[in-house]
């Protein structure tokens, strides 16, 4: 397999993820408590929070392992935008864990806007990078 199809892999995995990790904070968000001022949430307080810090977790690692992809394939727009991915993942995970210290609507408007600029980031990778048609 061409280091572009695995980039291109690599990067679908990652919006994948990104799409389940969406899903669980929403669920948890309906169905979860809510972390009040002076009452935090711990991370694995309930189910639906415990399989979205798993996954937070699965996609930081990999995020990272997309990066170190990008930079053996010399692929540089790949990079800045897996790097651009990377920070706003790793944003989104310490507005994560500020929400469940207060509930705070900003660290959960930061969640979701953080989350928005990487699935970006992601798709673009997807359009900037050759589809390998007619590879083996």
């Amino acid at each position: 397999m061409s280091a572009t199809r695995r980039l291109r892999m690599a990067s679908l995995g990652v919006i994948s993820t990104l799409i389940l990790e969406f899903i669980f904070g929403i669920v948890h968000a309906v169905y979860g408590p809510y972390p009040a001022a002076g009452k935090p949430l711990g991370l694995f307080s309930n189910g639906w929070l415990a399989l979205h810090v798993i996954v937070a977790i699965l996609l930081l690692i990999s995020a990272v392992m997309l990066v170190i992809r990008a930079v053996s394939a010399r692929q540089r727009q790949v990079l800045w935008l897996s790097v651009v991915g990377l920070v706003a993942i790793i944003v989104a995970g310490g507005a994560g864990i500020g929400y469940t210290r207060n509930g705070a609507h900003a660290a959960s408007l930061a969640m979701s806007l953080a989350f928005a600029v990487a699935l970006a980031c992601y798709v673009v990778n997807l359009v900037v990078l050759p589809s390998g048609a007619g590879e083996p």
